[in-house]
């Protein structure tokens, strides 16, 4: 057994492949589609709203539904390689940025170390196109030296990776937290707008983000939040300023980094793992993704967002991941 096992592990590293590395993330692949030949990143890292658990599935759906070949990475226990959303410093497999077309970024409070934060830094100055989620507004901190500039409440490059490149950082809870949800509104302006088709019945249980300003070029505003009285969609919407006006929760603009291209970007602040049950946000997510990588032409009237295969999110909570879990967990089935 033991002369097996080496062999196993001889063979493995002699054909190119790595026993570590296949553990560390998943790629979705070899489906058709409008996406066929474009890679998708997804980027996970987030204590409390379970991207961990959302972004494989938006990577399935990308995959199975569209064609896109997707690959998810996640924050990685280098000591049990399980998924651990509160490791902060560690997440391999970010090289896959040097052949992505796409990357989708839910990241909170991340302190990636040089070696990783390069990847990202020369993807952001590319000029190939960028989505972030939820907490990507605040997406870094406490990193030092030549990336420190990325951190939410960078100074020099003022609100840091949110402000610059997404349109905006973190401001506060707009919503009641955890007590009011979210019902997306689409812009009056946006209403012909490719990315909204389908996407009449936008709602999550998060709350509505703070928003400034957003900042950048060619900034248009897609869809606003409507904060609700409950935790349900039904639920009504409450009165006073918290509503007047409401906050954007949708957007897009371009952004300009050092290779002087201008990038398409698409921001939510919507995107828990619950939130993704909505068929509607999926669908705003999808329409987004084509958006990014100028596939408006191919939007359809109603794209599909089917969940691939079952899809269970967990409530969202500071700390309270789903333990144990490797990324393996997340592979589909065929």
């Amino acid at each position: 057994m033991i002369k097996s096992f080496v062999f196993g592990v001889l063979f493995c590293l002699l054909s190119g492949c790595s026993v570590a590395e296949e553990k560390q993330h998943v790629v979705y692949d070899g489906f058709d589609g409008p996406g066929k030949g474009k890679h998708v990143v997804l980027i996970s890292g987030d204590e409390e709203y379970r991207s961990e658990e959302s972004m494989p599935q938006l990577g399935k759906i990308l995959a199975k539904h569209h064609g896109f070949k997707c690959t998810v990475l996640f924050s990685i226990d280098k000591k049990t390689g399980d998924i651990n959303p509160l490791v902060s410093d560690n997440i391999p497999g970010l090289e896959a940025l040097q052949t992505a077309d796409l990357v989708i970024i839910n990241l909170r409070f991340r302190k990636l170390p040089d070696d990783q934060m390069k990847y990202i830094d020369e993807y952001v100055n590319s000029g190939k196109p960028m989505m972030g989620m939820r907490t990507a507004t605040h997406a870094f901190n406490g990193i030092k030296g030549k990336y420190a500039k990325y951190n939410f409440r960078a100074k020099a490059w003022s609100g840091g990776f949110g402000r610059q490149v997404l349109g905006e950082t973190w401001i506060n809870h707009h919503g009641h937290h955890n007590k009011e949800s979210t019902r997306g509104v689409i812009e009056a302006s946006a209403k012909e707008s490719s990315i909204v088709k389908g996407c009449e019945d936008i709602w999550g249980k998060t709350d509505v983000y703070g928003i400034r300003k957003i900042i950048g070029d060619n900034v248009n505003v897609l869809v606003r939040g409507q904060v609700l009285k409950g935790m349900k969609p039904e639920d009504t919407a409450v009165d006073g300023k918290k509503n007047s006006p409401m906050m954007p929760v949708a957007w897009t603009k371009t952004f300009t980094g050092s290779a002087g291209k201008a990038a398409r970007v698409f921001t939510t602040t919507m995107g828990s793992s619950q939130d993704v049950e909505s068929e509607g946000l999926r669908r705003l997510i999808v329409n987004g993704a084509y958006w990014c990588l100028g596939l408006e032409a191919k939007i359809v009237s109603k794209a599909n967002v089917d969940i691939v295969g079952v899809y269970k999110a967990t409530h969202y909570k500071h700390g309270k991941h789903v333990q144990g879990r490797k990324p393996s967990f997340h592979e589909m089935k065929k």
